[in-house]
């Protein structure tokens, strides 16, 4: 009888003439060290017997070797397995998921340290390269594997943004713990509708319980939405902590098809109390953009790289811009003014009082060194309700501000809030609106203090320092008018 039990070995021997003769051997078999490609990749213990996982990325065979790229998207950079062409067999091809255990032996190519030498492959699950969408020697455009979003995270391009997507929330979230802000989680089914652009989803169950309350037509007794942003329920919290932040999925109804809108995305939100001044919020949004963008610079140069090579060639120095100096400010009016002076033809109109469209917002990065810009001091009329009112003249403005990035326009939107009850009392009866917010009043009734806060796009953020053109292509599934894949 033989067993394996804590790396030991018991064989028992029976001898027929003399009866039952057990004799005992232990001796400790050591077991493979199960390890990421990223660690095999960096590791120092060359000799080491090791046990990977992961998906093949290329098979190349010879006579007397077998070599293999193995990668477990731990790591842009695959591990080079060789083997005995023994080891090989008809179901190890691109795209096949596998087991490999052997030593781990120092590489004689300059551009890998170490390789595994296979002792022996296992095949967990077969790829037919004929009909995987995916081709071992053909680099694939963005718009291509869009096409295949349940297949996309298997290419490089989209195991890299997958990568910098995790250490960018991770940077953010940093960013805000060092600085002390509370994180809150703000719900996602809603009953306000924030901007009051009446572009939002409405919630109700697909069937209603017969049994339930049927006085009310509604699940929640009232009209329930997916949530457009979570300011409102962070200048609740606002009331308590002197900063907040939350970062979660946010839903607009819009029937855009740009390359910079989606129906589900995610945002940065942050609000700010015991502020009056509009400088405070420019401080943290710029420190937030620098800050994670110089983590991500570190943590995934190489992932990074990969963008700034292949699909935004030249991107890498109007990002270094980016980073490099401090961002630049003007107002709204001077901003009109620019747009009106230009001898660029716009098909929008460019008068004190619009609203600055995609066109207007990149010819002004433009025009200002391709460097990230705050516009300031928006018109009173083209801002919500909640924002703080500048009580200027001639011409009358909000404390309002939008961040303007190269190739994206708008990254960064904010204000501070109008916490003087009697003006926002009148502005909301203005609109129709003070019964529905009556507690939104109430919030400057009892200790309320000046601040105000932002939101920020992650997808365009990932955009703008990525330089991809189309923001499907910088979430793992993209939700826009006329596509719900999967």
């Amino acid at each position: 009888m033989q067993f394996n039990k804590m790396c030991c070995v018991l064989i028992r021997r029976t001898c027929s003439s003399r009866g039952i003769v057990t004799t005992y051997k232990h001796y400790c078999q050591k077991p493979s060290k199960k390890l990421r490609i990223c660690e095999a990749l960096s590791t120092q213990e060359i000799g080491t017997q090791v046990r990977i996982q992961g998906w093949v990325r290329s098979v190349r065979s010879q006579k007397e070797n077998l070599f293999l790229h193995v990668n477990d998207g731990s790591s842009l950079q695959s591990l080079q397995v060789v083997a005995s062409s023994e080891l090989n067999n008809r179901n190890l091809t691109f795209g096949s998921s596998v087991e490999i255990s052997g030593s781990l032996v120092k590489s004689p190519h300059k551009k890998q340290n170490v390789e595994l030498k296979a002792a022996q492959i296992r095949v967990i699950g077969d790829c037919n390269p004929v009909d995987f969408p995916f081709k071992v020697k053909e680099r694939h455009g963005l718009e291509y594997i869009r096409q295949f979003p349940h297949l996309r995270c298997r290419t490089n391009a989209f195991g890299s943004l997958l990568r910098i997507r995790s250490e960018a929330t991770s940077a953010i979230h940093a960013f805000f713990k060092e600085n002390h802000f509370v994180q809150i989680h703000t719900p996602v089914i809603s009953s306000n509708d924030c901007e009051g652009a009446g572009e939002i989803f409405q919630v109700e169950p697909a069937v209603r319980d017969r049994t339930s309350d049927e006085e009310s037509p509604h699940f929640f007794s009232v009209p329930a939405y997916l949530t457009v942003s979570g300011q409102l329920h962070l200048e609740v919290m606002a009331g308590t902590f002197p900063c907040v932040y939350t970062f979660g999925p946010a839903f607009r109804a819009e029937t855009s098809q740009s390359r910079r809108h989606l129906a589900e995305f995610y945002m940065v939100e942050a609000e700010l109390s015991f502020t009056q001044s509009l400088e405070d919020l420019l401080t943290v949004m710029e420190n937030l953009f620098k800050f994670t963008t110089e983590c991500l610079l570190s943590r995934c140069a190489e992932d990074i790289e990969l963008f700034h090579k292949y699909i935004a060639p030249g991107h890498k120095e109007r990002l270094d811009l980016m980073l490099k100096d401090k961002f630049k400010v003007i107002t709204y009016t001077e901003a009109i003014d620019l747009l009106s002076r230009s001898s660029q033809t716009f098909e929008f109109k460019t008068e004190w009082g619009c609203d600055l469209q995609t066109e207007h917002e990149k010819y002004l990065v433009k025009h200002c060194g391709n460097v990230p810009l705050f516009v300031i001091d928006y018109p009173y009329e083209l801002k919500p309700f909640y924002a703080r009112d500048n009580e200027d003249q001639p011409r009358h403005t909000a404390a309002a501000v939008d961040l303007l990035v190269p190739g994206v326009g708008e990254l960064f939107g904010g204000t501070l809030r109008e916490e003087r009850l009697e003006m926002l009392r009148a502005r909301l009866a203005r609109v129709g609106l003070e019964e529905t917010f009556k507690w939104y009043l109430e919030l400057r009734q009892f200790g309320s203090v000046p601040h105000g806060g932002f939101g920020m796009g992650f997808e365009r953020y990932l955009q703008c320092i990525l330089g991809v053109e189309n923001i499907k292509d910088v979430i793992p599934f993209p939700r826009f008018p006329h596509s719900c894949v999967l």
